[in-house]
């Protein structure tokens, strides 16, 4: 039977779930102790873990300074802000994009390292270990790393492999000087030093659009020829010829927005043991002064990298890069040299198509490794030693960032960066195969998005990250209060941004909404805490014969069609096939992590959909197989080859090996897209969550094995941000895995932190069906524990069906539920049917008027100061702040008060549903001068039964805006383009009775 619900259908809020129970009187008054519903919850170990989570598990802000031109007194202020908000510490970052005269912050005296940023970064460090939060330390000014302390030219720097050419035709002689490089060195870079000379003929059978074709066979040394800087060299007959001279030297990046120091800082070498090492020595001679040490050693903080944006003109490139491949590949990478040769980022020449993709893939498999063991690992080990841990975005380059991430103690994403849900998924492969726990995500930088991002928006981007493993936030981030020359509200890292509205956002007491952000750091520590409890299970592990992520390509079939069933995957890699945990037991790869149910193998996407795999992998698959793990092959895999350049041998046995494997009984090869299915469940692999139809709900599942409770966080959300149309609500029926037989489920409320038996719902073996119903953006968390294990009544009586519109649980009975009287017949687990009474229930109401206070947050007489002008109207109709001319261009707090009349009798068999519509920014509510819950704001509904009285009610509704609209008329020449942000509460509000009636 459909039912209709006030919230337009079932939903998580407001007990409008055909689940859950009620806590009579309960209560979550702002900034005061948690009601005595949650506190008793908080005494039963997981339950209360989830009611009131560590601050380990909180949201971070990345924290912006204008270098070391900051007051320390001010600093420790903004570390009791961020605390006091209910995050878990911050980043610093030396940031400052939004100062276009670097001078003004006297980079020589209060530059990044200097002893005035060591003093500030010691007040944090000492700050935050007194308000129990962690600071983390970003490894450089800006970004990438570098250091004040090394040239372009020194062995230490950034280098690069610059090329010039000159064409020759057949017989012709080429008498002058070694052709210089195409593109000018950098002023800063005073050296460079010519490496080789070679000529190819040129075969136009090679040739691509934007590539020149070479022969291969054709390739000369000429660099013995050279004299004096100069070459003289007859090309032979047959064809035109190319000389390509190849240039080595500094490239000269230096981080972002600079200066940040004097000297100048310059990039270091990310893939040699000498960049590292330059890192580690200005750090050890300058920053880690004995209190910084003593306070690192106490704190628990973590390193930080950016990501690895590396800026040449030319080829990436490190002098040992020669040496180490053929130590690493087996041959010489000169003869190839022209295929992997780059100008700004583009190819210039090419062999064979299938030969040149094998060529590059090996130079960057080389440069990857280099990365991981001489940055990645050689950083870590050394933040070990001073008792940090290391966090880092390892990607940027065409390198392996899954492996990258199994390496690192923290992974880090970024939403603006990454194009798609599959991002993730690389770098939580990586991971969760390496037995690490948290997955770091840079989140909320949206691009013109300054002082006009709302919470919403945040949460909608990272509700859908969280499905595919992303587990804390680090928020694009709070800005130091001041700068030089700054206007109202004070300095911000990335606004204005070349004279423009700038990045989002500078969170912090300037922003009307700080008043309501602990309801926000409440939810995501909430969210962290379940989604860094116990372990992942993942259904399926996709190889990816290369790892890069931020590329937004995602997977045949699971992206497309599998995740709107209720699969869930993520990515590995080959060196993830050596860790202590690649192993299969039970048919599980990696089984006391992800427990991944099958791998999925296709042809990688980053060349041409070969059907690629290394000797060594293939070799492991085998194994794996033979142990019990099902695999599926998509594509023709007759005839494989390894990725790179492999010789006949070589390819030869792996074709073997991958007969071989083709002929296990748990391996299915399918040759096309839509066969996929039908190969899985063939060989008895199903999803942990499932439904019939196609949808939009996302789903990550952990399993903690000490408490024996499985925990399934669900997002109603898009694969991508570009995906259009919008997501739209959804409601059906949902089967979830249980690893616990006895188990019974749960809804855990990240919002209000209460924990909620579900009391409608069917089982099936391991398998528990309830009803799921979510707006766009919205959450829900399901557990799956055992009955009383969760703070409420041990029984295990439950409705599987009513034609009510909820049943709910209240000290320990069944009830059912609705919003309008009449008798209602439900199905309990015992199999009797129940048929209850429910009274007459008054009609729906909504209020005729409202009285409506603004705080007009203005400019004050400093940059940091804000003036408030007081505002009271009455409204006959809810309407934007813009549509009413005292508010057209105000921005701040404004409450919203109105009655309403409740009939006698209103007994405890009574409540209502108050239901906001649509709000801007964020709410709070207050009933009869009580607070109720968070309000969820991304559907703000919520059951106000527990505080409504007959008679006359008085409900507020405190809502909090941008500065949006306050700045486009303060601060014209940056915001005055921007549009008015339509504020307020504008409704529909609805305050829609129901009553309850016992049905067991």
């Amino acid at each position: 039977m459909k039912t209709e619900s006030p919230a337009g259908g079932f939903s998580r809020r407001g007990f409008l779930l055909t689940a859950g129970t009620v806590a009579a009187g309960a209560a979550l008054a702002w900034g005061s102790p948690l009601d005595e519903a949650v506190a008793r919850a908080a005494d039963s170990g997981t339950a209360g873990r989830f009611a009131r989570p560590d601050a380990a598990v909180a949201p971070k802000f990345r924290w912006w300074w204008p270098d070391g031109d900051v007051d320390p007194d001010e600093i420790r202020r903004e570390v009791d802000q961020i605390a006091d908000a209910g995050f878990g510490g911050a980043e610093i970052a030396a940031v400052h994009h939004s100062v276009s005269d670097k001078s003004v912050l006297d980079p020589a005296g209060h530059g990044w390292g200097t002893p005035a940023w060591v003093a500030a970064v010691e007040a944090a460090l000492d700050q935050a270990q007194r308000r129990g939060v962690t600071i983390d330390l970003t490894i450089g000014p800006s970004w990438p790393a570098a250091v004040p302390t090394i040239t372009p030219d020194d062995p230490a720097a950034v280098k690069e492999l610059a090329y010039g050419s000159v064409t020759v035709a057949a017989g012709a002689t080429y008498d002058g000087p070694v052709p210089a490089p195409s593109r000018a060195p950098s002023s800063a870079a005073k050296t460079q030093r010519l490496f080789l000379v070679q000529a190819a003929r040129v075969n136009t059978a090679n040739s691509t659009r934007k590539e020149t074709g070479l022969d291969l066979a054709s390739v000369q040394d000429l660099t013995g020829q050279v004299a004096d800087g100069r070459l003289s060299w007859t090309a032979p007959s047959g064809g035109s010829w190319v000389i390509i001279s190849h240039w080595e030297r500094g490239s000269a990046q230096t981080p972002e927005s600079g200066p940040h120091t004097v000297p100048a800082a310059y990039v270091v070498d990310h893939f040699s043991a000498a960049g590292t090492k330059a890192v580690t020595g200005y750090w050890e001679e300058h920053i880690l002064t004995p209190s910084v040490r003593r306070l690192i050693e106490r704190a628990g903080a973590t390193l930080f990298e950016d990501s690895i944006e590396i800026e040449t003109k030319a080829l990436m490139w490190t002098p040992d890069l020669p040496r180490e491949f053929e130590q690493r590949k087996g041959y010489s990478v000169l003869p190839y040299l022209p295929a992997i040769t780059q100008d700004n980022g583009n190819q210039l020449y090419a062999y064979e198509a299938a030969l040149t993709r094998r060529i590059r893939y090996d130079y960057w498999d080389v440069v990857s490794q280099l990365f991981n063991e001489n940055h990645i690992t050689a950083l870590q080990d050394w933040a070990h030693s001073i008792g940090l841990k290391f966090r880092c975005q390892p990607y940027g380059a065409q390198t392996d960032a899954i492996a990258s991430a199994a390496i690192l103690d923290v992974p880090e994403g970024e939403s603006i960066g990454f194009h798609n849900l599959d991002d993730w998924r690389t770098l939580a492969g990586g991971r969760d195969m390496a037995g690490r726990t948290v997955l770091s995500g840079e989140m909320g930088a949206y691009q013109g998005g300054a002082y006009n991002t709302t919470w919403k928006k945040f949460l909608l981007t990272v509700g859908g990250a969280y499905a595919a493993g992303l587990n804390r936030s680090v928020i694009h981030g709070f800005s130091y209060a001041t700068a030089p020359g700054v206007k109202w509200p004070g300095y911000a890292a990335f606004t204005p941004y070349s004279g423009s509205i700038g990045y989002a956002e500078s969170w912090g007491p300037r922003q009307p909404t700080w008043r309501h952000v602990k309801d926000i750091s409440g939810y995501l520590s909430r969210v962290h805490q379940v989604l860094q409890t116990g372990t992942p299970r993942v259904d399926v592990a996709v190889f990816r014969q290369t790892g890069y992520s931020k590329t937004g390509i995602g997977v045949s079939w699971f992206t497309a069609t599998g995740i709107t069933l209720g699969w869930n995957h993520q990515f590995i890699s080959a060196p993830l096939l050596d860790l202590p945990n690649a192993d299969v037991h039970s048919g599980r790869l990696a089984p006391d992590g992800p427990r991944y149910k099958a791998v999925f193998i296709e042809g990688d996407h980053f060349s041409s959909m070969d059907c690629t795999l290394q000797l060594g992998v293939a070799e492991k698959l085998l194994r794996f197989t033979r142990a019990g793990l099902p695999i599926v092959l998509l594509g023709d895999w007759s005839a494989p080859v390894v990725p790179g350049v492999g010789s006949d041998a070589e390819n030869a046995r792996l074709r073997s090996v991958v007969a071989d494997l083709l002929k296990q009984p748990k391996v299915k090869a399918v040759a096309a897209t839509a066969d996929v299915p039908a190969a899985l469940a063939a060989l008895g692999v199903t999803p942990d969550v499932s439904y019939a139809q196609g949808s939009t709900l996302l789903n990550f599942h952990r399993y903690d094995d000490k408490d024996n409770v499985d925990y399934y966080y669900l997002c109603n959300g898009k694969h991508a941000e570009t995906v259009k149309p919008p997501v739209a609500a959804i409601d059906h029926q949902v089967s979830f895995t249980r690893n616990h037989k006895n188990a019974v489920p749960y809804l855990l409320d990240p919002w209000s932190g209460e924990v909620r038996r579900v009391a409608l719902y069917t089982e099936d073996g391991d398998k528990v069906t309830l009803r799921v119903a979510l707006q766009p953006g919205e959450v829900m968390i399901v557990a799956l524990a055992s009955p009383g294990s969760l703070g409420d009544a041990p029984g295990r009586t439950h409705a599987i069906a009513t034609e009510a519109a909820e049943v709910v649980l209240a000290d320990g009975r069944l009830m059912a539920r609705a919003t309008k009287g009449g008798t209602y017949a439900t199905t309990l687990s015992t199999g009797t049917k129940v048929r209850t009474e429910i009274p007459d229930v008054p009609a729906p109401i909504t209020p005729a008027s409202w009285r409506l206070e603004v705080e007009d947050m203005q400019p004050g007489a400093s940059a940091t100061e804000t003036t408030t002008v007081l505002h009271r109207l009455t409204l006959d109709a809810l309407q934007p702040w813009p549509n009413i001319p005292e508010l057209a261009d105000v921005s701040g707090i404004g409450r919203y008060t109105t009655t309403v009349e409740l009939p006698r009798p209103w007994t405890g068999a009574y409540g209502a549903y108050l239901r906001l519509g649509q709000v801007f920014d964020t709410c709070r509510v207050t009933v009869n001068g009580r607070a109720l819950p968070p309000v969820d704001q991304i559907n703000p509904v919520i059951d106000a039964g527990p505080y409504l009285r007959a008679g006359t009610n008085t409900i507020t509704v405190e809502v909090a805006t941008t500065l949006n609209n306050r700045l486009r008329v303060s601060d014209p020449a940056v915001y005055g383009v921007a549009s008015r942000q339509a504020y307020g509460l504008l409704g529909p509000v609805t305050l829609v009775p129901y009553a309850q009636a016992v049905i067991a």
